[in-house]
Parts: structure tokens; C-alpha cells; sequence
């Protein structure tokens, strides 16, 4: 399901309005490549709609958010960067030097995972890895 419908969704159940500014937000996540903070996800829906205001970027965000269609990243570096839950799971790489997220994804890391939860007795239901680094031909 795209956040678009999701959040048209969850307006109805709340009892909220689905407005033009909701809608603007929810696309400019969907469209996003890359890991947008609420100040990129607002300058991205202000060039689309002019009247997105700021508390309607938080508040819609945190609609996503408690739905489980959008997910939140506390870098280490005091960034919050938010990406959508829609499609496969991975893993991110963080450039410390540029700030840059790089998504990857990684079998022999989830077989590991599961191997580790399952020899601890657990079954894994949920996981997020994030490696910070530096490029290698950087001093």
C-alpha cells in the first residue's frame, strides 16, 4: 500500500481531514531516494504546495510513524532522517566524512543475525544495522 492511500486511511479512522498539504507530504516521502529530514521533507512539499507549514510536516510524519509506514533514523551524528517501510528490508552505511546513507542489503549479515538470536534462544522478529564509516582512500 502507497503512504498516499495508508494516510487516507488512518485520517478516516482518526476522524482527521485528508488535506492537499497530507497528501504533498505523503508523495514527497514515497518519492524521496534518498533520507530526507523534516526540514528537506518541507522544502521538498513547500516547492509543491506553498501552504505546508512545519507543524503539519511533524504531525503527519508522526501519523506514518505510529502506523508503521514510515521509519524514523537517529543517526549518531544528531540527524533524524525518515524513509518509507515500503519495500525490502536493508541496512545503511553512513559516510561520516559527507553525512552520505548508503543502503545495502546483505545475506551472509541476516543469516548471521538469525544465527546469533537463534544460539541466544530467540527468534529474530526485527532488526536495524547501521555502520559508520569512512571512505578508504581518505586520510
Amino acid at each position: 500500500m502507497d503512504l498516499v492511500k495508508k494516510l487516507e486511511e488512518i485520517c478516516l479512522k482518526s476522524d482527521l481531514r485528508m488535506t492537499n498539504q497530507r497528501r504533498v507530504i505523503a508523495e514527497v516521502l514515497m518519492d524521496s531516494d534518498d533520507h530526507p529530514s523534516i526540514e528537506v521533507i518541507l522544502d521538498r512539499a513547500k516547492m509543491r504546495d506553498s501552504r505546508v507549514s512545519l507543524p503539519t510536516v511533524y504531525r503527519t510524519v508522526k501519523l506514518l510513524e505510529d502506523a508503521d509506514m514510515l521509519e524514523k533514523h537517529l543517526l549518531k551524528d544528531g540527524r533524524t532522517l525518515y524513509e518509507d517501510k515500503i519495500g525490502e528490508h536493508h541496512d545503511h552505511l553512513i559516510d561520516v566524512t559527507t553525512g552520505d546513507v548508503v543502503e545495502f542489503v546483505s545475506e551472509e549479515i541476516e543469516a548471521l543475525q538469525e544465527a546469533i538470536a537463534d544460539k541466544l534462544g530467540y527468534k529474530l522478529v526485527d532488526h536495524r544495522l547501521e555502520l559508520y564509516a569512512i571512505p578508504k582512500n581518505s586520510k
